[in-house]
């Protein structure tokens, strides 16, 4: 099976009132994993490099892109590669060279008019090279350590008139969006709002985002779908599924000291994760 565009996938999920998940890769093990468990559930799938990743890989993106296409390139389900939260405009100008096929540009910490501007700047980029660009609006907290915000927080939830006017100005093809959701929650009890959710999808005609979905339960994810999500991310349940595999068996043998006795069930592990949440989401 070919690799695929991301673009492709979202409005396949959008029109047929599903969601395709993007899952975060931070190692070669990631990638094989998340091919693993699509191949298992039979569904296509987003492998998708953070920049906080290729900061992990010494600030270079080309070694894990290319790992990651190779692992998708062999696969029998669509695969789509994505650059996703990437603040460094640098590193968006790579993205074409290395095989994505789409980016996610974050501007969300900046005021809305910088954000707009510095938004409409990466879409026209993104556009001019073949690219579907991704923004947030509203904030979805719990990025790089931070706390998650409080539903009340102010910014904490994306404004239905915001984001028909910011999609308007910018270009974007998708929007990420605020709705209850938190990244690195690693409780699965964010409450979302589906009233607001509603209201987005009416607002905008893009494929609405979820940022922070492994802290949602199973009912609120089907129920978000069903709302109007096209596009769901999620990167912290693999690693509790990858850290779970790989405590007791450190802790089980103090001696052990080759890393694909505790990789190999880390990875399957994995695998099992990425195959329940996209046969959720289907």
């Amino acid at each position: 099976m070919s690799v695929v565009s991301t673009a492709e996938l979202v409005a396949g999920a959008a029109a047929n009132g599903t969601g395709v998940a993007a899952f975060n890769v931070i190692t070669l093990e990631h990638a094989e994993a998340i091919v693993a468990g699509a191949e298992a559930a039979g569904r296509p799938v987003i492998l998708q490099i953070s920049e906080n990743a290729v900061k992990f890989h010494h600030g270079r993106l080309g070694p894990i892109a290319a790992a990651t296409l190779a692992v998708a390139r062999d696969a029998t389900v669509p695969c789509a590669l994505h650059l996703d939260h990437v603040e460094s405009v640098e590193l968006l100008k790579q993205a074409p060279q290395h095989g994505f096929s789409s980016v996610m540009f974050d501007a969300s910490t900046m005021a809305y008019a910088d954000n707009v501007a510095a938004t409409r700047s990466a879409a026209e980029f993104g556009h001019a090279h073949g690219l579907w660009v991704e923004s947030e609006l509203g904030k979805v907290g719990g990025k790089n350590g931070e706390a998650p915000l409080s539903a009340h927080a102010p910014g904490a939830r994306t404004s239905p008139a915001d984001a028909t006017d910011y999609v308007a100005q910018t270009g974007v093809d998708g929007l990420a969006v605020a709705v209850g959701s938190s990244h690195a929650m690693t409780s699965r009890d964010a409450v979302l709002d589906h009233d607001l959710i509603a209201a987005l999808r009416t607002a905008v005609e893009v494929p609405l985002v979820l940022h922070g979905s492994s802290g949602v339960g199973d009912d609120e994810l089907r129920r978000a779908v069903a709302g109007g999500l096209a596009k769901v991310n999620i990167g912290t349940a693999l690693n509790i599924a990858f850290t779970g595999a790989v405590r007791p068996i450190l802790d089980g043998d103090a001696k052990l000291v080759d890393p694909r006795k505790y990789l190999k069930p880390a990875r399957a592990a994995m695998a099992d994760t990425v195959a329940a949440f996209l046969t959720l989401l289907g």
